[in-house]
């Protein structure tokens, strides 16, 4: 297996090429979806996903997502495939299948197929959130309208398995960028 370039397009490094690599969080490429405006759509955070389309993940999605208070990392939502989660700083409101609970450093839950969650910024800070999901073939999403996902803006207003359809005119668009609160992060040392 070959060794994959790293290139910056502006927000850190990310394979340009496909084959094994090391980065460091602190210098790989982020994307924030941080409103730009005061008329802006909500924030979603901000994430480091480690891959490109030069070299998509294809067995796991890997990411750290970074939110500030009040803010979800997106819509509440199942998968049909496994995914797993670590809260490395901060705190977090954890909503899964209709119940709030707050998670704080080194919680981690787990989510089997199914699982209705989503995050919530919480606290006095950012929190940073560890996110590893199965992928492949056959797998699904399904977006429940939820009163507790509605309580914070994060329900989709009628059931959908879409994501367009659930995230059309929701969410600040992505851009690559590193979030306003890097300086609080501890990589950003």
């Amino acid at each position: 297996m070959p060794e994959a370039r790293l290139g910056d397009s502006g927000s850190g490094l990310a394979p340009a090429s496909d084959g094994w690599f090391v980065v460091n969080v602190r210098d790989a490429e982020w994307w924030t979806s941080e409103p730009a405006g005061p008329d802006a759509l909500k924030p979603s955070g901000a994430e480091c996903a480690f891959e490109s389309p030069a070299n998509e993940f294809t067995g796991l999605g890997i990411r750290i997502h970074v939110l500030t208070p009040g803010e979800p990392n997106g819509l509440y939502h199942s998968e049909s495939k496994q995914e797993d989660f670590l809260v490395l700083m901060g705190e977090c409101t954890l909503l899964v299948e209709g119940e709030e609970r707050t998670l704080r450093q080194w919680d981690f839950f787990h989510a089997p197929p199914g699982t209705e969650h989503i995050f919530i910024g919480a606290g006095d800070g950012p929190c940073a959130i560890f996110m590893v999901g199965a992928r492949g073939e056959g797998m699904t999403i399904r977006y429940p309208v939820a009163d507790v996902a509605a309580r914070h803006d994060a329900s989709v207003p009628k059931d959908t398995s879409d994501p367009r359809e659930a995230y059309v005119g929701r969410f600040a668009p992505s851009r690559r960028e590193r979030p306003s609160t890097w300086h609080l992060l501890p990589w950003a040392e």
